[in-house]
């Protein structure tokens, strides 16, 4: 086998700055993987430099002393390209109907939702390592790194429709003056700003917290409306809250939604989805098998989740667990602190009650239990077929992140209307 056929992807992935692999440039396994997805048209002419230096580093890492080529770089990277698409689970449309980039990226939420309706992503990003690994084993494409880099921005095409990003609120330095782009400095909100004003998208689609429309007494909302309206001269109709429960999953989940047109769309009107008829409860998306022991609580931690409950209710507070019945919808799926006990629910299908982790007390006999990450990915309308491919504390936070993938899709469906 000639030496460029040695190499394998898992080789070239693992080769990269997520091992802390100092011979690597940190841009190398994301440039190689966009190159492979993008071979086929001109945006690959972005990627294709330190996809060929990717290679060559890891062919000299894995024959060392053996001299690498320029020819047998370009051999090994179209044997690459041949072994791409082999296993991945949400290939991009064969003939797709317009492009964007995915920012802030996640775990793919919005490239689910956009893919479906016939769109092909040129470009993501995405700096945590877990949400890469669950994003490459789904997309067949590891993300970008920290988008405040200008090396980073240096690998974004230019042309690309539709710009999306779930970018996190921050407040702006905004005291005494008029609130547009140079205000923004040192926010993520700027550099997404400043993306839009250098490569001119048709469109974009941010999503953020619903309380970002009274973050800092609203002065960060009108501020980012400000630069968009004023500074980038998109059309920008008022920002919309909405929920997930309305678009087919069983979640109280109250997102904003902020969507803008290029002024040579000439697009002067735009409507949010209106709410699907569909009623789904936490039933409809239960396992169908009895989850491991693990997720099951402790007689002890049980006790003083309500001990804990009862004391904030004598207080006239409100905090503590919830059980979601299977005919309702579960709150808000967020990580971090009491996240996952936000979303208890019963299951009394349990029959081994043999603890498979180490925990005080035994496994409670009145199967109330976590929900599993599937059943969050479910919440937020991931399609079974998605790989959880990390550790459940991984898996959680991921998704707790994520957007909800319906609604996403459907006030997609009315961007894409509108610009093709």
């Amino acid at each position: 086998m000639s030496l460029e056929n040695e190499i394998s992807l898992e080789d070239i992935f693992a080769k990269s700055v997520k091992n802390n692999s100092s011979e690597f440039n940190e841009f190398g396994t994301a440039a190689f993987t966009h190159y492979l997805h993008n071979s086929k048209n001109e945006v690959c002419k972005f990627y294709k430099k330190s996809a060929l230096d990717h290679i060559k580093k890891t062919l000299e890492y894995k024959s060392p002393g053996k001299e690498i080529t320029q020819v047998v770089a370009e051999s090994a990277l179209q044997y690459a390209l041949f072994n791409l698409k082999n296993s991945i689970p949400f290939p991009e449309p064969e003939k797709p109907k317009f492009t964007f980039i995915d920012l802030f990226a996640g775990i793919g939420g919005f490239r689910l939702a956009l893919q479906s309706l016939g769109g092909k992503c040129l470009f993501t990003s995405e700096w945590d390592q877990h949400a890469q690994k669950t994003y490459h084993a789904n997309f067949g494409e590891i993300p970008f790194g920290d988008i405040t880099k200008a090396e980073t921005k240096n690998f974004i095409p230019d042309g690309f429709d539709v710009l999306c990003a779930g970018f996190p609120c921050q407040a702006f330095s905004i005291a005494g003056k008029r609130g547009g782009f140079e205000d923004t400095r040192g926010t993520l909100f700027f550099d997404v700003a400043e993306i839009i004003k250098k490569k001119q998208p048709k469109a974009f689609f941010l999503e953020n917290v619903k309380g970002l429309r009274n973050h800092d007494k609203g002065k960060t909302l009108s501020t980012i409306l400000n630069v968009l309206r004023e500074d980038l001269g998109y059309y920008i109709p008022e920002p919309q809250v909405i929920n997930a429960k309305d678009f087919g999953v069983p979640q109280n989940r109250e997102r904003i939604f902020i969507v803008g047109f290029h002024k040579s769309t000439m697009i002067q009107e735009f409507n949010y989805p209106k709410p699907m008829n569909k009623k789904i409860s936490f039933g409809d998306i239960k396992e169908s098998t009895v989850p491991p022991t693990k997720f099951f609580l402790s007689t002890q931690y049980l006790k003083t989740l309500k001990d804990h409950k009862e004391r904030h209710a004598s207080k006239g507070n409100g905090f503590g667990y919830s059980i979601i019945q299977d005919d309702e919808i579960s709150n808000a799926v967020v990580c971090g602190g009491m996240g996952r006990e936000r979303n208890l629910v019963i299951d009394n299908r349990i029959t081994d009650f043999n603890p498979t982790t180490k925990i005080k007390g035994t496994v409670n006999r009145e199967g109330i239990r976590k929900m599993t990450p599937r059943e969050w990915a479910r919440l937020q309308g991931f399609p079974d077929e998605f790989i959880i491919p990390v550790a459940d504390a991984s898996a959680y936070k991921q998704f707790g992140n994520s957007v909800a993938v319906p609604a996403i899709k459907e006030t997609a469906k009315e961007i894409i209307k509108r610009i093709l």
